[in-house]
């Protein structure tokens, strides 16, 4: 195995016990980057030579038995969203082409504190506002879309080009890119990871997360990257925290979710035979299925876009109208459309919505479902038909999954469960209660000790 091929967690505790250097990873990764990148494009921009500067301290610190964190010597990629200070934060738009950030958000300092090291910037569908990232290839088919925004993020993780990712999520854009990529991809609680320094598209929809090769590795990312920060008003009061779950699979007790309604509409018979077939898993580890009704489901929609729309509109006011010409067309015309968008009443329908949501998960201890309705589509393709003759856009049906933990805030966690016959990774999301992380990540983990191994997608 090359040490570009091992977890985040592995290579972790190789690095430590000195069976790896952080020269040795980094070195490997870069690598591995060269070989792949002109098949996926998932950088924007490779920091080849800070990496290698920033690994040679890191592996004289190790020599010394110092080390950052639990992360010291770990390469990462960054969402182009993310500012890293001296690095350019292009958000994949020409209206940031010149941009370079004066200082690290407060993800990319605490991740640095903890010994990461940046390979490097990926691709984002434009500002995010978007749900295949064009510019990115799947890391399992290059004829596929990658997943957006954060489809940079996802391949770089799945192709072995980064040994973890941050991404981030307003309407599922960590969790569709790593449920269509076959990576772990987590979506915290609204507020739990601060979004100081990060681009916004939706300011009441944004969430900032890990994309990973096991459940493991996001729960140490995780807990670097939490914690409340008074720079982002959205920020809860909350310590950081060790979000790492029990190594016990045992789930006896557990209540999961399975929605009677809503979440196996219109999804392919693929995806639904293997997340139930997941499902079916989790009880034979202990859980206890229960039926549960998705409320309100006719507005998440409409909610969804409602929010979004406007929100990024106005963070985009004064660019629209000095350089409307650098942005791409589909991007262009939803920001047009946002000026003639009042949110008065969606604002109204999320707090119904999240009050209606806290009532089911009482009854259950987590939601078990699909993370998007169909695997990768080819690249270029705009609707899908599904069985009963309805047409969809390809951009509505990876969002109407994932949406509704965006609009709620809940924390929702993205983990693969298999392939279909082409041979696409499929995914299964986990919500849960408001910080309930932890049980997310309990039930993550349990599930993919009996899953296959997270190998790394055959890019050629």
């Amino acid at each position: 195995m090359q040490p570009f091929e091992l977890s985040l967690a592995a290579a972790a505790e190789a690095i430590r016990q000195r069976r790896v250097s952080p020269v040795e990873l980094v070195d490997s990764v870069l690598d591995r980057v060269e070989q792949v990148e002109p098949q996926v494009g998932a950088y924007v921009t490779v920091t080849a030579e800070q990496a290698r500067r920033s690994a040679l301290e890191a592996e004289r610190e190790a020599a010394a038995g110092r080390f950052r964190g639990p992360l010291h010597g770990i390469p990462m990629g960054l969402k182009d969203l993310i500012d890293v200070a001296g690095v350019p934060t292009t958000a994949s738009s020409r209206v940031r082409a010149h941009h370079r950030a004066d200082s690290h958000s407060t993800v990319a300092a605490r991740l640095a504190a903890s010994g990461a090291i940046l390979v490097g910037k990926t691709h984002t569908h434009e500002f995010a506002y978007g749900l295949t990232t064009p510019q990115t290839r799947n890391a399992w088919d290059r004829g596929r879309v990658a997943g957006g925004s954060s489809g940079g993020s996802a391949v770089a993780v799945a192709a072995g080009a980064a040994t973890f990712a941050l991404g981030t999520d307003t309407g599922g854009s960590i969790r569709v890119p790593a449920a269509l990529n076959g990576v772990v991809g987590l979506k915290p609680t609204f507020g739990l990871v601060s979004r100081h320094g990060v681009t916004s598209l939706s300011w009441s929809l944004d969430h900032v997360g890990p994309l990973t090769r096991t459940v493991t590795d996001a729960a140490v990312v995780l807990s670097v990257v939490a914690g409340h920060d008074p720079r982002d008003p959205a920020s809860l009061p909350l310590p950081a925290g060790d979000h790492r779950p029990d190594a016990s699979a045992d789930l006896t007790g557990l209540r999961v979710g399975v929605p009677r309604n809503y979440y196996f509409d219109d999804v392919d018979p693929q995806v639904e035979a293997a997340v139930r077939r997941a499902i079916d898993q989790l009880e034979a580890l202990g859980a206890r299925l229960v039926e549960v009704e998705i409320p309100m489901t006719r507005y998440i929609q409409a909610t969804q876009w409602g929010l979004m729309v406007p929100e990024a509109t106005a963070y985009h006011e004064r660019t629209l109208r000095t350089v409307p010409d650098l942005y791409g067309a589909d991007v262009r015309v939803l920001l047009e459309a946002g000026e003639l968008m009042p949110a008065g009443d969606y604002l109204r329908a999320r707090a119904l919505m999240r009050q209606e949501w806290a009532r089911m998960l009482e009854q259950v201890d987590v939601i078990a479902a699909p993370t998007v309705p169909t695997t990768a589509v080819p690249a270029g393709l705009q609707t899908m038909t599904w069985s009963d003759g309805s047409v969809e856009s390809v951009s509505d049906a990876y969002v109407r999954l994932s949406a509704p933990a965006n609009i709620t805030g809940v924390p929702s966690l993205s983990v693969p469960v298999g392939h279909d016959r082409a041979g696409m990774p499929i995914g299964m999301q986990l919500l849960g209660r408001p910080l309930g992380e932890a049980v997310l990540l309990r039930v993550g983990h349990a599930y993919e000790q009996f899953a296959p191994a997270r190998e790394i997608a055959p890019v050629a």
